[in-house]
């Protein structure tokens, strides 16, 4: 019978990622075990993606029309990060649709591979309705630049 397991994640370099945010851990990100907790991680994901809108110009928190949904997430994680460290949190799109978008980011420590990797996906909606619409093409262009 064939093995029809996907393949073991492995981590990536930093090659694989178009654009690149600094975030210094805090304190209370450590947890009992000593290291960042897991879902610190997903906080990450967010403030790179998101800081990154935002300083392109395509996407206004306060006045837009146009916002994210997150309806889907996942991290695999390959080497501790800790207090006091600064990460590296590296972005790119993976799959643009018409009105969603996978995100892909990587964690990085001090070496030159992922501490962490993962992806989520947000669909983008009305601001009052709540309902899909398709992605401002100001955005669009943002995001094309991450693919």
């Amino acid at each position: 019978m064939p093995n029809t397991n996907p393949p073991k994640p492995a981590p990536e370099s930093r090659s694989a990622y178009k654009a690149f945010r600094p975030i210094t851990t805090r304190w209370m990100d450590n947890d009992a075990y000593g290291h960042v907790n897991n879902v610190v991680y997903y906080s990450w994901f967010d403030t790179a993606v998101n800081a990154h809108l935002i300083e392109h110009g395509a996407l206004d928190i306060h006045a837009g029309e146009t916002i994210g949904l997150v309806i889907e997430t996942h991290c695999n994680y390959f080497a501790s990060l800790a207090f006091p460290q600064t990460v590296q949190v590296g972005i790119r799109v993976a799959h643009l649709g018409t009105s969603s978008v996978r995100y892909e980011v990587g964690i990085f420590g001090d070496a030159d591979t992922t501490a962490a990797k993962g992806h989520f996906v947000h669909v983008y909606v009305d601001k009052i309705t709540r309902r899909p619409v398709p992605l401002p093409q100001r955005l669009k262009t943002v995001l094309e630049a991450l693919l």
